[in-house]
């Protein structure tokens, strides 16, 4: 049975993806870093008759790409394909974007992927299978608001042309997937607040799509024509894209219009503490959603556990989906640097405290 291992898996594109590659015969790999949601996706492929694996992971650890390839090849015993879906964006202009927050893109969006790729493209060659890379519209005509995403997606873009001429002589197929606009939480997780239109595409569509594009080892899955061909006459018509992004996008406010920060940060030019720098690539999230240090910072006795839901009752009363994500970022942060240790299922166990 062929292998394939789908990361970003908990919710829209890579949900659907790992469900109807199972439907369709592969053996599926779904990593992600909710570990509630992978759990719900498992059995609902093993109900049907698929065959699912899970891993709660972030790509952005430095043990993920490893790890990832050890765990599909535990349970499956070969790996074909790894689709790269994982990722994320925030609203912001590019320039107000602190150092640690374009190097997070430029991590999820190139770095990632390529670790990921280079762990997993020994056992891909053995087998002559493929690397999936996703791309966006925002890699030719990048749209204001979305800071170093859209530089970091055209990255990946290049690299995946780049990849698919190395590999060309070695059997192993790259392809390049642009989804378009898709109906997920994307966006609106993003702190664009984007909502879904009559004209975005089905998570299931594109997922099949790209599936087909894996069957026939296409260089290339524009997943919603139309909209690549709107993407190519922006390209083409710069001027033209110029205008219709001022009459159409509405960027974020400038850092001089933001309100007053709330989050209580290390003074400039201190030496910051483990466990302040690491949430530095968070404290632009952290200010947004108005989630303070200090309420994290209380939550680290050593040796309690907590979970989520009640860490976010606590601060926000009745968090929304953008809330609740922002929590689980700073805990998924402080889990990768030791101070917390996850039980896969949205709980967190404290190891030890700031220091």
């Amino acid at each position: 049975m062929r292998s394939i291992v789908v990361t970003g898996a908990s919710s829209g594109i890579g949900a659907a993806l790992a469900r109807r590659a199972a439907a369709n015969g592969w053996a599926v790999l779904a990593v992600a870093r909710r570990g509630d949601r992978l759990e719900a996706l498992v059995r609902e492929i093993v109900a049907g008759g698929g065959r699912c694996e899970m891993l709660v992971a972030d790509v952005l650890w430095n043990t993920a790409p490893q790890t990832i390839v050890d765990r599909a090849m535990r349970a499956f015993d070969r790996l074909d394909v790894v689709v790269n879906n994982a990722g994320s964006a925030h609203a912001s202009n590019l320039l107000e974007e602190s150092d640690a927050e374009i190097e997070r893109q430029w991590q999820l969006h190139l770095g990632a992927p390529l670790r990921i790729a280079r762990a997993a493209l020994p056992q891909i060659e053995r087998v002559h299978g493929g690397l999936v890379f996703f791309g966006s519209g925002l890699a030719r005509v990048p749209s204001p608001g979305y800071g170093a995403y859209a530089p970091a997606k055209a990255a990946i873009r290049a690299a995946t042309t780049q990849l698919r001429r190395e590999l060309r002589g070695r059997g192993v197929f790259v392809t390049y997937v642009d989804p378009g606009v898709v109906d997920t939480e994307f966006s609106r997780a993003s702190g664009m607040e984007e909502r879904p239109a009559s004209w975005h595409a089905k998570p299931d569509a594109v997922a099949a799509a790209i599936l087909r594009g894996i069957e026939h080892r296409a260089p290339r899955v524009n997943a919603v024509p139309w909209q690549t061909a709107a993407t190519a006459l922006g390209e083409w018509l710069p001027g033209l894209a110029d205008r219709v992004m001022a009459s159409f996008v509405t960027p974020p406010a400038p850092a001089s219009a933001l309100p007053a920060p709330v989050v209580e940060m290390p003074v400039p030019g201190s030496v910051p503490s483990s466990f302040e720098a690491a949430l530095e690539p968070l404290y632009r999230r952290m200010e947004r959603v108005k989630l303070p240090l200090s309420f994290v910072r209380s939550l680290l006795v050593p040796q309690t556990t907590f979970d989520l839901n009640d860490a976010a009752m606590r601060w926000a009363g009745m968090p929304n989906k953008n809330e609740r994500a922002a929590m689980h970022e700073v805990f998924d942060a402080l889990t990768q640097a030791g101070f917390l240790e996850s039980n896969g299922a949205e709980g967190w166990r404290v190891l030890r405290g700031p220091d």
